[in-house]
């Protein structure tokens, strides 16, 4: 198949607006039916990691379809099932000692308030320590509402597992002549999806672990849920990181109040942490696999975590990932794909200097 153009195409007006109430129809769609759809794009996503192993099972080890798929699914599901265990115990021991600490928290804020005459208003009208339960209970709610749907993650799952090792003979002899620029795209997105996750999965590792350790060295209690806390919230690129170093900046001033030299320290090692890792390491893991600008991400992020919460921030990276491949290979819609881009790839050179 013949690359894409890269002499972009002109849109009109007119096909502008109609794809802008497009995407607002299927917005308002997506919202209505999130409690189908999420578990059918999170399986789909899943069934592009756990494809490559279910082919190997059928292809190689001639093990019969059905079998392949239950032993990876089962291998899925139970390490599942022990990360679930891990979370439970850990949100319900912050959950026992939650009141004291916002108690405790509400004390300090009084403190400071009157040590730095600040207004009342501004310590006592937003209620602050009040604030963090109704957080606390959201991510609780969370995880409860992504294990409901992990049944119907399950089911759809086999099923697209069970149709993958066929689907490009099915395809091929279905649309002969199509075929092959379906499977190019398909490809495309399977490759670079599943790269970008795997990487995104070691960041991620990397990042929880060195923040458990680091507050464990610092004496921070619950260093091990602010590490799972770190691990899960870094796939939320950006903004992720930026919440899980809250909770344990607030825990070291809680500890330590009205000491804040702690806290601080405990702040700047995390920014140290996300920083060397986000502005250096991963970009160097993630080289070109995501062509997407920082500013795409950012409106996915939002667009998505304000249609269906965390999961919608977490799934918002993929699918800007997916779309941008399906456009580029869309020659009327292939700008949307240039527009959607780093950009890197279109800089120019500079020229060199011409000689006496």
């Amino acid at each position: 198949m013949s690359p894409p153009s890269d002499r972009p195409q002109r849109l009109n007006t007119a096909s502008l607006s109609l794809g802008l109430l497009a995407v607002i129809a299927v917005g308002f769609v997506l919202k209505a039916a999130q409690g189908v759809v999420i578990p059918l794009l999170i399986a789909w996503f899943l069934s592009y990691l756990l494809a490559p192993p279910v082919n190997f099972l059928v292809r190689r080890l001639r093990l019969p379809a059905p079998l392949a798929v239950a032993c990876v699914v089962l291998l899925l599901l139970l390490a599942s099932w022990g990360a679930g265990i891990v979370i439970q115990q850990r949100l319900l021991a912050f959950a026992k000692a939650f009141p004291e600490y916002q108690t405790r928290l509400a004390e300090i804020l009084d403190h400071y308030g009157r040590l730095y005459d600040l207004p009342a208003f501004a310590i006592h009208e937003p209620n602050w320590p009040a604030q963090l339960g109704p957080l606390v209970l959201q991510t609780s709610k969370f995880f409860i509402s992504f294990i409901s749907n992990a049944v119907l993650v399950v089911i759809f799952l086999v099923f697209m597992l069970l149709a993958k090792p066929y689907a490009n003979d099915k395809l091929r002899a279905a649309l002969p002549g199509r075929a092959d620029d379906i499977l190019s795209v398909t490809n495309t997105i399977s490759r670079q999806i599943s790269a970008y996750l795997g990487a995104l999965f070691v960041i991620s590792l990397v990042t929880g672990l060195l923040v458990w350790g680091v507050l464990v060295w610092m004496g921070v209690e619950f260093a091990f849920t602010w590490g799972l806390l770190a691990f899960v919230l870094n796939f939320i690129p950006t903004l992720g990181s930026i919440i899980a170093s809250l909770p344990p900046v607030l825990m070291a001033l809680v500890q330590h109040a009205p000491d804040i030299w702690p806290a601080a320290g405990v702040a700047l090692v995390l920014a140290a942490i996300q920083m060397t890792l986000g502005n250096f390491i991963a970009p160097k893991i993630y080289g070109e696999r995501l062509n997407l600008s920082p500013v795409v991400i950012l409106l996915f992020l939002l667009f998505w975590g304000w249609l269906w919460g965390i999961t919608g921030a977490l799934l918002a990276v993929p699918i800007a990932a997916a779309i941008q491949i399906a456009l580029a290979h869309i020659p009327p819609l292939a700008p949307l794909a240039v527009l959607m881009g780093s950009g890197k790839r279109y800089a120019r050179k500079p020229t060199p200097a011409a000689e006496p």
